[in-house]
């Protein structure tokens, strides 16, 4: 019996630096070859281990005994299990990745016992998955997780409005977590996108080949006699759907106004326009005033957040608004403002080498000029309309070459001046540097020879002289139809005794 023992334990030594040459050998091949070679190694084990127990129980509680106390078993089973935990490892960190899993494989199976809860949200979709944000247009806690094979075989697009199912945990399950991440609750079920079936959805247009137009159909501002913003922006810069317009402004010039006055009156003239309001980079007090006061969507980001932050809004409220514009809808997104947008993206923008005057980064202007570059009319249905204000007179360099990159893309500009402001003339707006152009394609023929008269004659005025005249004659009148009849009637007079004169 012992000599059987101590010959046992002497061959074991020899087995164990076989299999440590063999796994040398097979460790540096293929992951396949890996594959077989560890299973081959199993049988083989297998095989020893039925041969080894053949010998007898007390062979097996003497094997059991040493293995306990440290003898040269304890190497082979140390050895085992730390080659069972690098296999382990090494599956993990395969599937890191995916980062959520096996999920990207394609759609998560529903059993017959699972409780389905339903979500709701806009899609975001980044470069390895996609996620639909259920509490905004900001990541949150809440958000679903959707593997990009549902993606694709659904043909969703970012800012698509997807509604769903998700699974519900279970009596006792704990939230799971990968590293220092939670693990979201994938999208097991998709019922809708944008309202529409999958199939419909795979059927619509693309945005980027939608023909793009000037604006043909204006939206009119004009709403009560007593609000004259609305209708001076009539007169002196006429919007159209698809327009793509500036509003060039210093601080303190009431911007923040004319833009709730632009929303108000957009909403009530044309409640058929989906109205976004789109706040980068603002103070917290006039987010919740925006809220209060606009009938629409406001989507904000205020300046306490990071720069990251502010771009993830702004990209995923322009792509809502193209998945709008791509099923015919009217869609007009008001940003305040471009010029701290385009802030932003120089903070957030990774460098690239090539820095402009003022410390503005090339790369960083292009994912604004995209965004303001959107705005279009498009043929046989469907319009996107921007207003974006850009700031002025600041003592940023930043900010007056980020406004000289937006000065020529726009197609309408409507410009306040701070001199008008400090006099408590408002609206502050300089109406002879206010236009827009193509105005023609707006404007009925009457209309037009009518304001090309009160352009001569603004323009005889310099800017405060201008406002203020055009200010009381159209306290005077109810209406700016009744304003541009009076007009008709004496500009002509006025222009006569100039020239006269």
């Amino acid at each position: 019996m012992g000599t059987t023992d101590r010959a046992e334990r002497s061959e074991r030594p020899e087995q164990g630096q076989r299999d440590h040459e063999d796994q040398s050998r097979q460790r540096g091949q293929g992951a396949a070859q890996r594959g077989q070679g560890s299973a081959a190694q199993g049988h083989q084990g297998g095989q020893s281990a039925q041969g080894q127990g053949t010998q007898g129980q007390g062979s097996q509680q003497q094997g059991t005994q040493q293995n306990r106390q440290g003898g040269p078993d304890d190497d082979e089973g140390r050895g085992g299990r730390r080659r069972r935990n690098r296999n382990r490892n090494r599956d993990k960190r395969r599937g890191r990745g995916q980062d959520f899993g096996e999920l990207d494989q394609g759609e998560t199976p529903i059993h017959d016992d699972d409780v389905l809860l339903p979500v709701a949200g806009i899609l975001d979709v980044l470069d390895n998955y996609a996620f639909v944000r259920t509490s905004g247009y900001l990541p949150g806690p809440g958000d679903v997780y959707v593997p990009l094979g549902m993606v694709k075989k659904s043909g969703m697009r970012k800012g698509d409005a997807v509604t769903g199912a998700i699974r519900a945990p279970r009596d006792g399950d704990q939230p799971q977590q990968q590293g220092n991440r939670q693990k979201y609750n994938p999208l097991v079920r998709l019922d809708t996108v944008n309202g529409m079936t999958v199939e419909e959805a795979r059927r619509r247009p693309e945005f980027g080949k939608l023909t793009p137009l000037y604006p043909q159909e204006r939206l009119r501002l004009e709403t009560e006699s007593n609000i004259l913003t609305t209708r001076i922006i009539d007169l002196v810069a006429p919007i159209g759907k698809g327009q793509r317009g500036l509003i060039v402004a210093p601080a303190k010039a009431g911007k923040t106004m004319v833009m709730q006055a632009l929303a108000n009156a957009i909403t009530t003239n044309n409640p058929e326009v989906h109205l976004m309001v789109v706040l980068v980079d603002e103070r917290p007090e006039e987010v919740t005033d925006m809220q209060r006061a606009v009938k629409g969507e406001v989507i904000a980001s205020t300046f306490d957040r990071p720069a990251d932050d502010h771009t993830t809004v702004a990209e995923l409220s322009i792509e809502r608004a193209k998945r709008l514009v791509e099923m015919g809808h009217d869609v007009v997104v008001l940003l305040d403002s471009i010029t701290k947008l385009g802030r932003a993206y120089n903070l957030a923008a990774p460098a690239s080498g090539r820095i402009l005057s003022g410390g503005v980064d090339s790369a960083a202007l292009y994912p604004p000029k995209k965004f303001f570059g959107a705005a279009r009319n498009i043929e046989h249905g469907g319009s996107l309309t921007i207003l974006a204000t850009a700031l002025v007179e600041t003592g940023s360099r930043m900010d007056e070459v980020i406004f000289e990159e937006f000065k020529g893309t726009g197609n309408m500009e409507l410009r306040l001046a701070r001199d008008l402001a400090n006099r408590r003339i408002f609206p502050a707006v300089d109406v002879n540097n206010s236009g827009t152009r193509r105005e023609e394609i707006l404007l009925a023929p009457e209309e037009l020879k009518i304001m090309w008269k009160l352009r001569r004659v603004l323009a005889a005025l310099d800017s405060q002289q201008g406002i203020e005249l055009l200010l009381d004659r159209l306290r005077k009148t109810r209406s700016n139809y009744e304003f541009l009849v009076q007009v008709q009637q004496t500009s002509n007079i006025r222009l006569d005794d100039e020239d006269a004169g």
